[in-house]
């Protein structure tokens, strides 16, 4: 199928998952929700954030359990990307970053597609918030995230606390991005399950952006992965107890007319010239 008549519509799936302590188990589980979602005619999969290991008692877990970014989990996800034909976004905890001189590892946003990375980002907001402490263990990015094409999509990607921060995702939505991608971990708690759906569909509707949110879900972890149109209607929800695979497809026509309707990227008055 041509890239022309593909960028009329693109089917896109998350996989909500617990992410467990040992590395093998995680491909293992990955590796049949792609499946699944290759089977349903998917082209983009989302991941939760933190894939490698996680342990929902230890905040540092995931952290201790960084492999190099040549190490066998991320080989084993460029296999599977290549095994499936379809392209993965989730983020990884890498330790020995080249050209990063800090002993602090890096939460680092993966793009796979046919065996290859073709993107990375390293998180630029990190989670010193609601008592946790993301930089004692792990070292910010410092550029703004990446936009990738799918299929003659323009897709942007976040992670988690990203979210919070809507300079982010106008900073993609002004370099042309049709879609924002947003990988997390969001933990439970007061108001949090509120906030996720509240900053989710804002981001979405700011921007005139299909937004794909997708959450861990742990009894720490709230799930509730969710797929939102431009203008703010949930095409798609995951519950908040137990993994879950969900799709939809996103249509050219829907995005265009959201943007002509609501032409809040052309009506904008002051442009920072940092989102570019």
């Amino acid at each position: 199928m041509s890239n022309d008549c593909r960028a009329a519509g693109l089917p896109v799936a998350i996989a909500q998952f617990t992410v467990a302590r040992e590395p093998e188990r995680n491909l293992a589980v990955i590796d049949e929700f792609v499946r699944d979602a290759a089977t349903q005619g998917a082209r983009l999969l989302v991941l939760p954030e933190g894939l490698i290991a996680r342990d929902g008692d230890d905040d540092a877990f995931a952290a201790a359990h960084a492999q190099p970014i040549d190490g066998a989990f991320v080989a084993g996800l460029k296999a599977i990307s290549t095994k499936r034909n379809i392209t993965l976004m989730g983020t990884v905890h890498i330790a020995s970053l080249e050209g990063v001189a800090d002993s602090r590892v890096s939460n680092v946003f993966l793009v796979i597609r046919g065996g290859e990375i073709v993107a990375t980002y390293r998180k630029l907001h990190l989670y010193d918030a609601f008592s946790a402490k993301e930089t004692a263990v792990v070292q910010p990015g410092t550029k703004m995230p990446p936009i990738v094409d799918i299929d003659g999509w323009k897709v942007g990607v976040m992670t988690c606390y990203d979210v919070r921060f809507p300079e982010t995702a106008r900073s993609l939505a002004v370099r042309g991005a049709d879609a924002i991608v947003v990988a997390a971990a969001w933990v439970r708690g007061s108001l949090k399950e509120y906030h996720w759906k509240l900053m989710t569909a804002a981001r979405a509707v700011e921007n005139t952006c299909y937004v794909l949110a997708c959450s861990e879900v742990s009894h720490r972890n709230i799930g509730c992965s969710r797929i939102i149109s431009p203008l703010g209607e949930v095409l798609a929800e995951a519950g908040s107890n137990s993994p879950e695979l969900i799709t939809a497809n996103f249509d050219r026509n829907a995005l265009e007319s959201a943007r002509q309707t609501l032409p809040v990227l052309h009506n904008r008055r002051f442009a920072d010239p940092q989102l570019r």
